[in-house]
């Protein structure tokens, strides 16, 4: 089964995220974290193939959380999730050891998102 983790502090937006993972993906199994604590927990416990990352999470931020991540477990694919496209955040998110950087002021965003679990489930990007 391929697993997914979504970090994201609005409860709302991160079961919406999750009903159209499920929509598209039947057999996924997505976790769901609110915030950065919790998401580091259940990595260890679920070891997911891909994480959806928000950049702004109650306590510490998206990027500590992803650098925390990948210092452990470099073979999860962490997409970062920003409400700002500005290139600052981009070029933190991939220092910080992102693997992709998605801006939800692109109308395109969800496609994006929906693309990239698809890749990853058949083997990669």
């Amino acid at each position: 089964m391929f697993n997914t983790l979504l970090v994201e502090g609005n409860a709302s937006f991160r079961q919406a995220l999750s009903d159209v993972l499920f929509s598209y993906f039947p057999l996924i199994n997505v976790e769901e974290a609110g915030d950065g604590e919790d998401a580091l927990s259940k990595v260890e416990y679920r070891r997911p193939d891909i994480i959806l990352m928000d950049i702004q999470l109650p306590g510490d931020n998206g990027l500590q959380v992803t650098k925390e991540i990948k210092r452990v477990y470099k073979e999860i694919v962490i997409v970062i999730l920003s409400t700002h496209a500005l290139p600052e955040y981009r070029q933190q998110a991939f220092r910080h050891g992102a693997d992709c950087f998605l801006s939800m002021e692109e109308d395109t965003y969800m496609d994006d998102i929906l693309a990239l679990v698809e890749a990853e489930m058949a083997g990669g990007s």
